[in-house]
């Protein structure tokens, strides 16, 4: 009697846990959102929570050390309780997009508040961008030589002695656009002249 009785407990214990398992699953309804072409983190913001409350902690949770700095391609995992952080490969593979469930009265709110933010770069070009900063300064905004000064080693002229980290981005995006059209092309020119 004492055995039947253990497994019929074992029995509906495994069951709940079955059952908790299960609806775990179902009410799951995380998406991952992959940064596209224009975005900026106060885009991404006005589009899940109407304002821009979500800039810094999409910024915090994505380890996105500059906010003006997003890349396309990125995905960010939106979860269920509005939180957003990285998504990790896995949840980027099996979690549905994001992407097409946008409204569009959030893209035309998106559209006509003022970004404070800088628009998302390709992946070959910010990938180029990082290799460039890694070259020339080791990726550090204060690296100094000579005349030169920052992340991009840029004159101090070009910087108009503004060495924020947003001016030097800026700059930096302005005159490899100006000189070589793309950071893809600007680590080409390094590569073969060891500057850019």
């Amino acid at each position: 009697m004492l055995k039947k009785n253990l497994l019929k407990i074992s029995a509906t214990l495994g069951a709940a846990a079955l059952g908790v398992a299960a609806t775990a699953s179902v009410a799951n309804a995380d998406t991952v959102y992959t940064v596209q072409s224009g975005d900026t983190l106060s885009g991404i913001s006005q589009k899940f929570a109407n304002n821009n409350s979500l800039v810094d902690s999409l910024a915090k949770n994505n380890n996105i050390q500059n906010i003006n700095l997003i890349y396309v391609g990125q995905q960010l995992l939106i979860k269920d309780n509005g939180e957003i952080t990285q998504a990790t490969q896995a949840q980027a593979q099996t979690l549905p997009s994001a992407n097409t469930t946008s409204t569009a009265s959030s893209q035309a709110s998106t559209n006509t508040q003022a970004q404070a933010t800088t628009p998302a770069t390709s992946s070959s070009d910010d990938a180029a961008k990082s290799w460039i900063a890694a070259r020339e300064s080791g990726g550090s905004y204060t690296a100094q030589n000579g005349n030169y000064y920052g992340k991009y080693q840029l004159s101090r002229a070009y910087l108009g002695g503004d060495y924020s980290a947003a001016n030097q981005e800026r700059v930096a995006n302005q005159y490899v656009a100006s000189r070589y059209g793309s950071w893809s092309a600007a680590k080409s020119f390094w590569l073969a002249n060891g500057w850019y």
